[in-house]
Protein backbone atom coordinates (compact mmCIF):
# COMPACT_ATOMS: atom_id res chain seq x y z
CA UNK A 1 0.00 0.00 0.00
CA UNK A 2 1.22 3.49 -0.80
CA UNK A 3 0.08 5.20 2.37
CA UNK A 4 2.35 8.21 1.72
CA UNK A 5 0.41 8.96 -1.46
CA UNK A 6 -2.86 8.45 0.41
CA UNK A 7 -1.64 10.75 3.21
CA UNK A 8 -0.53 13.40 0.70
CA UNK A 9 -4.02 13.41 -0.80
CA UNK A 10 -5.66 13.65 2.62
CA UNK A 11 -3.36 16.50 3.69
CA UNK A 12 -4.54 18.48 0.69
CA UNK A 13 -8.21 17.63 1.19
CA UNK A 14 -8.22 15.68 -2.06
CA UNK A 15 -9.98 12.46 -2.88
CA UNK A 16 -8.60 9.85 -5.24
CA UNK A 17 -11.27 10.91 -7.72
CA UNK A 18 -10.06 14.53 -7.53
CA UNK A 19 -6.50 13.49 -8.40
CA UNK A 20 -7.72 11.25 -11.21
CA UNK A 21 -9.83 14.05 -12.70
CA UNK A 22 -6.96 16.53 -12.52
CA UNK A 23 -4.65 14.04 -14.26
CA UNK A 24 -7.36 12.99 -16.75
CA UNK A 25 -7.08 9.32 -15.81
CA UNK A 26 -9.68 6.88 -14.51
CA UNK A 27 -10.21 6.91 -10.74
CA UNK A 28 -9.60 3.16 -10.60
CA UNK A 29 -6.01 3.76 -11.78
CA UNK A 30 -5.31 5.94 -8.73
CA UNK A 31 -6.97 3.42 -6.44
CA UNK A 32 -4.95 0.55 -7.90
CA UNK A 33 -1.71 2.52 -7.49
CA UNK A 34 -2.48 3.31 -3.85
CA UNK A 35 -3.48 -0.29 -3.12
CA UNK A 36 -0.33 -1.61 -4.77
CA UNK A 37 -2.10 -3.50 -7.54
CA UNK A 38 -0.61 -1.24 -10.25
CA UNK A 39 2.73 0.48 -10.61
CA UNK A 40 2.81 4.01 -11.97
CA UNK A 41 5.31 4.59 -14.76
CA UNK A 42 7.83 7.43 -14.41
CA UNK A 43 5.70 9.84 -16.46
CA UNK A 44 2.64 9.29 -14.27
CA UNK A 45 4.74 9.48 -11.09
CA UNK A 46 6.10 12.82 -12.26
CA UNK A 47 2.60 14.12 -13.02
CA UNK A 48 1.24 12.99 -9.65
CA UNK A 49 4.17 14.49 -7.74
CA UNK A 50 3.79 17.78 -9.63
CA UNK A 51 0.03 17.87 -9.01
CA UNK A 52 0.61 17.33 -5.27
CA UNK A 53 3.63 19.68 -5.18
CA UNK A 54 5.84 16.91 -3.77
CA UNK A 55 9.52 17.07 -4.65
CA UNK A 56 10.51 13.66 -3.31
CA UNK A 57 8.87 11.09 -5.59
CA UNK A 58 10.67 8.26 -3.79
CA UNK A 59 8.87 9.19 -0.55
CA UNK A 60 5.52 9.59 -2.27
CA UNK A 61 5.68 6.17 -3.95
CA UNK A 62 7.35 4.24 -1.16
CA UNK A 63 5.57 1.00 -0.34
CA UNK A 64 5.06 0.32 3.32
CA UNK A 65 4.51 -2.91 5.23
CA UNK A 66 1.14 -2.77 6.97
CA UNK A 67 1.55 -2.32 10.74
CA UNK A 68 -0.14 -5.63 11.58
CA UNK A 69 2.62 -7.62 9.82
CA UNK A 70 6.23 -8.28 10.70
CA UNK A 71 9.18 -9.58 8.72
CA UNK A 72 10.61 -12.96 9.61
CA UNK A 73 14.11 -14.26 8.86
CA UNK A 74 13.13 -15.77 5.49
CA UNK A 75 11.90 -12.35 4.31
CA UNK A 76 8.29 -13.57 4.25
CA UNK A 77 5.58 -11.64 6.03
CA UNK A 78 3.94 -13.05 9.11
CA UNK A 79 0.80 -11.67 10.66
CA UNK A 80 0.62 -10.99 14.35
Amino acid sequence: MLSNLKAALAARGMRQADLAAALKIHASVVSEIICGRRKADIELRTRIAAMLAVENQAWLFKSVVPPHTTRVDSGALATS
